[in-house]
Order: structure tokens, then sequence, then C-alpha cells
């Protein structure tokens, strides 16, 4: 279990940019588009890439997203 210093830490650390897994959520078919495409999605959504560096469950959604849609465009 977690102890409350390293949550505390782990609370500090995080980058005030992002957006949290809510918001991500929101428009992370948006973000896998994009990055599919070849489009800088973290530049176009910042607060969305700060937010996956931190989040590995978000992180590991977006690469299993990512693959879809690589696999859709593909057929």
């Amino acid at each position: 279990m977690t102890g409350w210093r390293e949550e505390f830490e782990r609370f500090l650390a995080t980058d005030p940019n992002d957006v949290g897994c809510d918001q991500a959520m929101a428009v992370l078919h948006l973000y896998a588009e994009l990055l599919a495409a070849g489009v800088d999605a973290a530049e176009r959504y910042p607060g969305v890439a700060a937010h996956l560096a931190a989040c590995e469950a978000c992180a590991e959604a977006t690469d299993g997203l990512l693959a879809a849609v690589r696999d859709h465009d593909l057929n």
C-alpha cells in the first residue's frame, strides 16, 4: 500500500498542465487519430500529453486505440 508521503510527493510532481483522466479520455480518439496521421498531437493537446506522461493506464489506452486506428486504416 502506498503511504501518504509517496502520494503527496506524486501530487507535488504532477504537471500543472495535466488535464486528468476524464478530460484526456474525452478527446483520446482525436489524439490517437492525430498520432496515426503523423501530426504532433502533443502540440494540439498539451494537457493530454502531460497526462499521458504521468498516467500509465491512460497511456496504455492510447496505445491500444492508436493500434486500432492504424489497423483500421490498413483495411
